[in-house]
């Protein structure tokens, strides 16, 4: 039987799976991983406009979270970090569903550079007599040129045996991955069998479902490769367990969606809090651009990869969600040293129609969202609509700890 689903009900089915309408009580490090697990994975970035990316995505899940606990948890081996949509923390869990990429590598798949095997094996060599080294520990070229484009040989050669599977990361200090050999970091019990293809898609279709809730096959997107074929029988095989179910989307009645058969969909129709999320760029809901402008018609790009005259909204703005609209579009930037949060510029949609309860709600999120980020201040500069800046400046103004 196949299930008709609104456009409202499928944005509450989204928001549902990714722990964003508040309703959950997670306020501990072992709630941290249940985040993760429930994503699939949280994506790591180096950009720190705002906090980092893998820090902001959990936040936006739970207000009393710890910058502490994503590394306090790799350390503690219930996670890993590998290449999910991008590099990411993964659950450890599912440590085995990253080996048929580590297969690739191994085969003599580079991973962005060319390989250079003597370089590999003496810095295999080094980590086994000395134990846990970073990218410092080994030595720069004599030119010193060591930026992202012209990494050095060492450098290189530690994020290929990595990606090969044969390294991993133990921790980090400060930013900087500290690598491993895989034997020392495994505990014991993982699972370390290879896959098959039928259940690596099967892997796959379950864990797009249950972090997304409504999705096309298409959209299993996660490390799928050559594996189109494998993930439709997948879709199949679960539809006959009983374990999805197939439905279909108001106003987009030629594609099929999947959702999980234990979710009603109704039953999360009237779940969303009326809150303002401000989201990463790289947050789970936001990473596949055109099911968010299917699903919440939501035409978002980061505009950080782009010439500056190209921009326009900011060099990495940030989506604001309330309730279930993306409601905005905010152009950030945390000085952590004066400890002052710069509302850079504020691009409403144009066709938005604000009330008191929306604005006292972002004005309650931009103070929490800058104590987050390390700041006592927050300084609004820019917003496209008057009425609406001005509205907000006093909300800001009125509530405690922090003036405008």
């Amino acid at each position: 039987m196949i299930r008709k689903v609104s456009l409202a009900t499928a944005r509450a089915m989204a928001i549902h799976s990714q722990w964003l309408n508040r309703q959950h009580v997670l306020t501990s490090k072992a709630d941290a991983l249940q985040v993760i697990e429930q994503l699939g994975y949280v994506q790591i970035d180096t950009l720190s406009v705002v906090e980092r990316a893998h820090h902001h995505i959990l936040w936006n899940r739970m207000p009393s979270y710890n910058v502490r606990w994503l590394n306090e948890l790799l350390q503690e081996r219930q996670l890993f970090e590998y290449w999910g949509h991008a590099a990411s923390y993964l659950p450890m869990k599912d440590y085995r569903f990253s080996l048929p990429r580590k297969r690739e590598y191994l085969k003599g798949r580079t991973h962005w550079f060319e390989q250079d095997k003597s370089i590999k094996r003496k810095v295999l060599s080094r980590i086994k007599r000395e134990g846990p080294l970073q990218s410092k520990d080994f030595e720069t070229p004599d030119d010193g040129r060591s930026n992202w484009y012209n990494w050095k040989p060492a450098k290189r050669a530690l994020e290929q045996l990595f990606m090969e599977g044969r390294l991993m990361v133990t921790q980090r200090q400060g930013f900087q991955k500290v690598y491993d050999l895989t034997e020392n970091v495994l505990p014991s019990g993982v699972i370390t069998a290879m896959p098959s293809k039928s259940l690596f898609a099967e892997h796959l279709v379950q864990a797009a479902i249950t972090a997304h809730g409504i999705i096309t096959e298409k959209e299993m997107y996660y490390q799928r490769g050559a594996l189109d074929q494998y993930i439709k029988r997948a879709v199949k095989k679960l539809l006959k367990e009983g374990v999805l179910v197939e439905l279909k989307l108001e106003g987009h009645e030629q594609t099929k969606f999947y959702g999980l058969s234990s979710i009603e969909p109704e039953s999360v129709d009237q779940s969303i809090v009326q809150s303002v999320h401000i989201l990463s760029p790289f947050d789970n809901l936001l990473i596949q651009r055109r099911r968010l402008q299917r699903l919440f018609d939501f035409d978002y790009t980061i505009e950080c990869y782009l010439p500056e005259h190209k921009r326009i909204y900011g060099y990495f703005t940030l989506p604001l969600l309330y309730g279930d609209r993306f409601i905005a579009r905010l152009d950030p930037k945390a000085d952590r040293q004066d400890r002052v949060f710069y509302v850079r510029n504020l691009f409403f949609e144009d066709d938005l129609i604000a009330d008191d309860a929306m604005m006292n709600a972002l004005g309650k999120q931009l103070r929490q969202f800058a104590t987050f980020n390390g700041c006592d201040t927050i300084v609004l500069e820019k917003c496209n609509q008057k009425k609406l800046r001005q509205q907000l400046r006093i909300m800001i103004r009125q509530q405690s700890g922090l003036t405008n």
